[in-house]
C-alpha cells in the first residue's frame, strides 16, 4: 500500500483557471477526503474569499492543502520530472486505461472552454477522457464530479492508500 504525508501527497488536482467557485468548493472536499493537494492556476473565476466557494467547501478548508499558481508555467517548473494527466473530452485514452502512481498530477480545465488547446496538444498521449453519451447536448460533465470520478479512481489503483 501506497503511504503519503504532507510533503508528498498521494495525489496532486489541478484546475486550471477555474470560474465557478461552488465546484471549487466542492473538490476541496474530494481532496480533503482523499488526501490530495489542490493546485488553481490562475487566473480565477473568483476571489478566494467567495461566500459560495467557502459554504461549498464547508469546514474542510483546514484539511487539505491548497497552492494557487500565477500559471501553467509556474506549477510545471515547480514539479519538472512529474507525471501530468490532462482530462479533457478530447482524450483519446479513457481515464480507466491510465495507470496512475503516487505523486500524479490530473489536471483539470476551466468550466466553460477545458483545458487551453495548446497544452492538450503538446501532451496528447497523456490526456484521458471520461465516456459519456455521444448526444451532443451534453458536453461535458461538472467539474467537480469530474474530478471525483478520477481521482477515486485512481486511488482505486492504488489500493486507497490512508483511506479507512
Amino acid at each position: 500500500m501506497v503511504k503519503s504525508d504532507d510533503a508528498n501527497p498521494v495525489l496532486h488536482v489541478v484546475l486550471v483557471e477555474p470560474e465557478i467557485p461552488q465546484n471549487t468548493g466542492n473538490i476541496i472536499r474530494t481532496c480533503a477526503a482523499t488526501g490530495a493537494q489542490l493546485h488553481l492556476v490562475r487566473p480565477l473565476g473568483f476571489s478566494l474569499e467567495d461566500r459560495y466557494m467557502k459554504r461549498a467547501g464547508l469546514d474542510y478548508w483546514s484539511l487539505a492543502e491548497m497552492k494557487v499558481w500565477d500559471s501553467w508555467d509556474q506549477l510545471n517548473d515547480a514539479y519538472p520530472d512529474s507525471r501530468y494527466f490532462f482530462a479533457t473530452t478530447k482524450g483519446v485514452h479513457n481515464y480507466t486505461q491510465a495507470n496512475y502512481r503516487q505523486g500524479d498530477f490530473l489536471v483539470f480545465g476551466k468550466e466553460t472552454q477545458g483545458l487551453p488547446r495548446p497544452l492538450l496538444e503538446q501532451n496528447k498521449e497523456w490526456c484521458i477522457r471520461i465516456p459519456m453519451s455521444e448526444d451532443v447536448r451534453a458536453r461535458s460533465l461538472n467539474l467537480s464530479n469530474a474530478v471525483a470520478i478520477v481521482v477515486y479512481e485512481a486511488l482505486r489503483q492504488m489500493d486507497f492508500p490512508d483511506l479507512i
